[in-house]
């Protein structure tokens, strides 16, 4: 029977029955493609491939909030005609990576758990990826206080909702193929970002 696995580091890997799984088809190049998307590079780390997705999350909102930054410092000065709250802009293009990175993780996690054979493969972690992204939407572009607390806070917050699976995500992966497999992740980071959004909100509070 095929296996069911998680790249969820306290998630064991559990038989499923075959009718689960999609048929196996002949490789073609588009598959290259998937496996390369679908692992983002860290995806056959042996221990903990699920953090290092994260990671690669963490990576490219810390890639998107420096050369936001960049642009607005370089095109948007205080003396220029052209003046824009960062923030909406900021938020507008963190929404449009995450869909991107949601719609096409779909894509490649259905062809990966094609190829292997297997419900939620483990090498697969663009989910991770879209997750960990969406906990990091609340955190402020211009906030004046500790930045890389609330990365970091946004990183354990997504691995423990992601481990953790509250009602109703452990639900949600049991959706067909590449669906089950990102939208699960999906909900974890927006349990997370809720936490998250109420966490920075009291400290604002109590500044």
């Amino acid at each position: 029977m095929p296996i069911k696995e998680s790249s969820d580091e306290l998630n064991p890997a559990i038989q499923v029955p075959r009718n689960e799984v999609a048929p196996r088809k002949r490789r073609a190049a588009s598959d290259y493609v998937a496996l390369a998307i679908a692992t983002c590079g860290v995806g056959y780390f042996p221990i903990a491939p699920g953090t290092m997705g994260s990671m690669v999350g963490v990576l490219i909102y810390v890639v998107l909030r420096f050369y936001t930054g960049k642009v607005f410092a370089t095109f948007f000065r205080g003396d220029s005609l052209l003046r824009f709250d960062p923030q909406p802009i900021f938020f507008a293009v963190e929404a449009i990576v995450i869909v991107l990175i949601t719609l096409i993780g779909i894509w490649a996690a259905s062809r990966v758990e094609r190829l292997e054979q297997k419900k939620d493969p483990g090498k697969v972690v663009i989910d991770e990826v879209a997750g960990q992204l969406i906990t990091l939407l609340p955190i402020p572009l211009t906030v004046v206080g500790p930045t890389w607390l609330w990365i970091l806070l946004a990183f354990f917050l997504f691995r423990g909702f992601d481990i953790v699976k509250p009602y109703p995500v452990r639900r949600l992966e049991k959706l067909e193929s590449g669906l089950g497999i990102v939208i699960d992740d999906v909900a974890a980071g927006a349990y997370a970002a809720a936490v998250l959004a109420i966490i920075i909100g009291v400290w604002f509070v109590l500044l």
